[in-house]
């Protein structure tokens, strides 16, 4: 067997050796990723009801006097850039950057929920408020309400104009698309319906200030779980297309080995044959 063969053979089982990587980083995924739909689509739930409360309570506040609802100048933006924690998960964390890229204004400072989100972050000398939510893995509903009081107190504080989130929506299995969202201020739907006869105690700008962290709570929540979901859920589509294309690198590669075989076998019965002749 000649020299070609054996390089060839090689080459076969460093791609299948890849292959079983692929294949078992997409079983990985795929089990993780019903357990994230389930929650995904339970917070979805709650935070349409987390916004049907606030637009109803911030209605009745026809003065404006609550701190979160007033406009402000926006001198400087605080945005919540939600990626992965690892790659392999085809275009998901380039498309989140490139989304805060083309959105984001030159004086704003960001909190990076995800471990790629802060090292681009880092690599780029952002201003980081905390690095304290940089692992998406193990966000939960506890760091949730640590981050929205947070961020509260520092638009409070007026140490930023406006809060945006910037996360990745779960279509389907197979579509995810990259969003951005303000939420503080945040973007009231007037109620068509009457409340007139509901009374806030103590009063409306009270109740109103209570449900703000809240309500910012519930959408990063939000946010993540649809992230999270989505991010698996990229994976798992990524890691097929690679075993796919392994599989197929295979079979060329086999058909190559084959004849770089029979080549091989043809030449020494040719030499053979000269050989007894001579």
């Amino acid at each position: 067997m000649g020299t070609s063969a054996k390089d060839v053979k090689n080459r076969i089982k460093s791609v299948e050796s890849t292959m079983h990587i692929t294949k078992a980083m997409e079983l990985v995924a795929s089990s993780k990723l019903r357990k994230a739909k389930e929650r995904m689509e339970k917070s979805r739930s709650y935070f349409e009801i987390m916004s049907e409360a606030l637009s109803d309570i911030a209605s009745e506040d026809r003065d404006g006097s609550s701190v979160f609802l007033k406009q402000r100048e926006s001198k400087k933006s605080c945005y919540i850039v939600i990626a992965g924690d690892r790659g392999l998960a085809g275009g998901y964390n380039n498309n989140i950057v490139k989304l805060y890229s083309e959105n984001a204004v030159n004086d704003n400072c960001v909190v990076p929920i995800g471990k790629r989100s802060l090292e681009h972050f880092k690599k780029h000398g952002a201003e980081i408020i905390s690095e304290d939510y940089s692992v998406i893995d193990t966000f939960d509903m506890e760091k949730c309400i640590s981050l929205a009081s947070l961020l509260v107190d520092g638009f409070k504080k007026g140490d930023f104009d406006s809060i945006y989130i910037v996360y990745t929506n779960f279509d389907s299995m197979l579509s995810q698309s990259p969003r951005i969202k303000k939420i503080l201020p945040p973007e009231i739907k007037k109620s068509e319906k009457s409340h007139s006869y509901i009374l806030y105690e103590p009063s409306t700008e009270a109740v109103l200030n209570a449900v703000i962290p809240e309500y910012i709570s519930g959408m990063i929540y939000s946010a993540v779980s649809e992230s999270y979901a989505s991010e698996l859920a990229a994976r798992r589509t990524a890691m097929d297309s690679a075993s796919k294309n392994a599989e197929e690198m295979i079979d060329d590669l086999s058909l190559k080995y084959n004849r770089a075989r029979q080549n091989a076998i043809t030449q020494e019965i040719t030499e053979i044959v000269a050989g007894a002749e001579g």
